[in-house]
């Protein structure tokens, strides 16, 4: 069984920039694809990134891209998600997901697609 630890949120300002880690253990494997969805108050949780074990391949909600980038340290087993030019409405609570199969890319964005959660950690972009 996979637990996902996130932290890395916290209090920022708009324009600021962040980084969320997403750090895998109790079992001797790793997701293979690992996810980044978010959830504000009162709204359903969003797909926001993607990243995908052998490939290196990435993927990204519109509202994010160029903005952040998610990336993998396979010899730590921790995904990061490198939060830039955030914006007020970036705030939420952000999950981490994964799952041990190679999911397709067109069910990358679907909640039900991911085996593995972590407990969210908070994003505030205020000033």
């Amino acid at each position: 069984q996979v637990q996902l630890v996130e932290s890395g949120g916290g209090l920022v300002r708009p324009g600021d920039s962040l980084r969320l880690s997403c750090a895998a253990s109790g079992s001797t494997r790793s997701p293979y694809t690992w996810g980044w969805f978010r959830q504000a108050p009162g709204k359903d949780r969003h797909f926001v990134a993607a990243f995908r074990w052998s490939a290196s391949d990435t993927s990204y909600a519109n509202s994010v891209k160029g903005r952040f980038t998610v990336s993998l340290d396979r010899a730590k087993k921790t995904m990061y998600l490198q939060m830039s030019s955030l914006k007020p409405e970036d705030s939420a609570v952000y999950y981490c997901a994964g799952d041990e199969s190679r999911i397709i890319s067109s069910r990358l964005s679907e909640e039900r697609a991911y085996d593995y959660w972590g407990q969210g950690t908070q994003v505030t972009v205020s000033s």
